[in-house]
């Protein structure tokens, strides 16, 4: 059969409030549905059936790639807010500056692309870059599917522009590909500065897990070049970095920065494996780009937000102002663009132990572990 490709804007059947099949392909089916309730009113969302595999995206949310089930498994985590949030009932520009986590709740929220990280305020105290970004609450739009039998894979692209008059016009167009015959999703987003002047950018990705992968006695693998704690909370956590404890009810989130080592063909990988060990959830990306990592560590109680980051970007997530003090921000003349590649894969028997084997081979010397946080890596 050739491959077949349908839009997701204009979809071949209309949007109801059930999950409708627009297109489908042996293993492999495109469908959607419109949500229609509370702060839900008015999402679209997509779910792309490839074998075993499920991956549900949200549109409106800068294709942010809310869940991912592979067979009775489900990689995401569950937030006290009940998402999948309309981004008309996200507040990105409330004093506070951290209006974005009214919709926060996502398997992969993407955070810039102007800003990236910590609200940052001027010398009066007046917010000029909410908490990571506008890029997860904008809308996506030339947004299609391709279903290839043959292949056996759904590619799905879509763009979603971040554009002030007078300030900046950055495009993200993004290539998403799911296969049936191995639960993993791969993508490509290329940023693209469209004005006719120079500009600068930041892309930070939030990949978020909760139970059954995150518990007590789960681990993060990764071979470490460098790693500090983000400030003094995370400190005391310094010889625990890589090990999660049970939810603790009132326990603060700890952060750690770090510099992972690539493989051969310049990739790194972050793994977290689950409690039993027969489980995990593989991240793999390129370091040309995506130098800095950072792991976010929310062991507070289930109902509050029971969940780990990992965190692959082109900064740490401070606030842009201090980051681009230290250079940590992406030059784009006219035209110009970059790109981001990244992976994510559910991992269990061998191709676990291929993936444990390989960060082994990477860890020839022990990485360098700083028990404060570093000056020029965290701000303050």
């Amino acid at each position: 059969m050739a491959s077949r490709t349908v839009s997701l804007a204009h979809p071949e059947s209309p949007l109801t409030q059930e999950m409708a099949t627009v297109a489908a392909a042996g293993p492999l089916a495109v469908k959607v549905c419109r949500l229609g309730s509370d702060r839900r009113a008015g999402l679209s969302l997509v779910q792309l059936v490839a074998g075993t595999t499920r991956v549900f995206l949200v549109p409106e949310r800068g294709l942010g790639i809310w869940k991912m089930l592979v067979g009775d498994v489900a990689l995401g985590w569950q937030s006290p807010v009940a998402g999948p949030v309309h981004p008309a009932f996200v507040p990105l520009a409330e004093p506070s500056g951290l209006g974005w986590l009214d919709g926060f709740d996502e398997l992969v929220a993407r955070c810039g692309l102007v800003s990236n990280g910590a609200p940052d305020f001027d010398a009066a105290g007046r917010l000029r870059h909410g908490l990571h970004g506008r890029i997860a609450n904008l809308p996506a739009h030339e947004f299609n599917a391709t279903l290839d039998e043959e292949a056996g894979t759904i590619t799905l692209t879509g763009a979603v522009d971040e554009t002030r008059f007078l300030f900046h016009s950055l495009r993200m167009e993004t290539r998403l590909v799911l296969r049936a015959d191995r639960p993993r999703i791969e993508w490509t987003d290329t940023v693209t500065n469209r004005a006719d002047r120079p500009t600068t950018m930041q892309m930070l990705y939030h990949v978020n897990f909760g139970p059954p992968l995150l518990g007590a006695g789960a681990e993060c693998l990764a071979s470490i070049e460098e790693l500090a704690p983000r400030d003094a909370a995370a400190a005391a956590d310094v010889p625990s970095w890589s090990r999660y404890d049970a939810p603790q009810p009132g326990r603060g989130e700890e952060v750690h920065f770090a510099r992972l080592r690539s493989d051969s063909a310049g990739r790194a990988t972050a793994v977290l494996v689950a409690p039993d060990g027969s489980q995990a959830a593989g991240l793999f990306w390129k370091t040309d780009t995506l130098p800095c990592f950072s792991l976010w560590k929310n062991q507070g109680g289930e109902a509050d937000g029971y969940v780990t980051g990992l965190e692959p970007g082109t900064n740490y997530p401070n606030p842009r102002s201090f980051e681009e003090a230290q250079g940590r921000v992406v030059s784009l003349a006219p035209g110009g663009s970059v790109s981001f590649d990244l992976a994510l894969e559910h991992l269990s028997g061998e191709r676990l132990t291929a993936v444990r084997d390989a960060l082994a081979r990477l860890a020839v010397k022990p990485g360098l572990v700083h028990a404060k946080p570093k000056p020029g890596w965290s701000a303050g």
